[in-house]
C-alpha cells in the first residue's frame, strides 16, 4: 500500500518512518550541521502534519523530492534569516559601547527587515528600485526616474505600489 492510499496520520507515520532518516541526512550535508538538519527535518514533517492534503504520494520518489524541494525552500529561508542576522549584528558591533540593544529589540528589527524584503520582493524590479533609491539612498523623483529611464509619473506609481503594499502589512492585511 503507498503512501497516497493511507489515511491521515497512518500516511504521514510512514513517511516519516521511510524517509526521515534520508532526509536528515540530506539536510545535514547542506547545512553542515546535524542539530540544525535535525530541527529542520522535524518542522518538514510538521509543516505536511499542519498541510495533510500535500501528503499523497504515488511513489517513493516523488515522496522524496517533494520533501526535497520543501526543505530546499526550508534552508533558503534559514540562510536569509541568518544573513539579516548577521548584518543586524555587524551592524549593533560597528555602533559605540553605550547602545546596546535588548534581545526582543534585535528580534523586532529582523522581523520587520524580514517584513520589508518580502513586500519588496512581491514588487516589480522597477518598484522595488525606485522604493530602495528613494527610501535608502535619498534620491529625489527625477534622478529616480534619470536611473529606471521612466517618466517620474511613473517613478510616483511606482512608490505609491510599495507604500500601499507596506501599509496592508502594517493593517494586518498582507504578510
Amino acid at each position: 500500500m503507498s503512501v497516497a492510499e493511507l489515511p491521515g496520520q497512518q500516511g504521514l507515520h510512514l513517511l516519516y518512518s521511510d524517509h526521515h532518516g534520508w532526509l536528515k541526512g540530506w539536510l545535514h550535508k547542506r547545512l553542515g550541521n546535524a542539530a540544525d538538519a535535525a530541527d529542520m527535518a522535524h518542522d518538514v514533517f510538521l509543516r505536511l502534519l499542519l498541510k495533510p492534503a500535500s501528503r499523497g504520494f504515488s511513489s517513493p520518489v516523488d515522496a522524496r523530492a517533494y520533501l526535497r524541494t520543501m526543505a530546499r525552500g526550508m534552508c533558503i529561508d534559514l540562510w536569509r534569516r541568518r544573513e539579516v542576522e548577521q548584518a543586524w549584528l555587524d551592524t549593533l558591533a560597528a555602533q559605540p559601547e553605550p547602545f546596546e540593544p535588548s534581545p526582543e529589540f534585535r528580534l523586532l528589527v529582523i522581523e520587520t527587515i524580514l517584513e520589508v524584503g518580502a513586500v519588496l520582493a512581491r514588487l516589480s524590479d522597477k518598484a522595488r528600485q525606485a522604493f530602495v533609491m528613494a527610501q535608502i539612498h535619498g534620491l529625489p523623483t527625477r534622478e529616480i526616474a534619470a536611473g529606471l529611464a521612466v517618466s517620474e509619473r511613473m517613478v510616483q506609481k511606482y512608490l505609491a505600489q510599495a507604500m500601499l503594499q507596506l501599509a496592508l502589512v502594517d493593517a494586518g492585511l498582507a504578510h
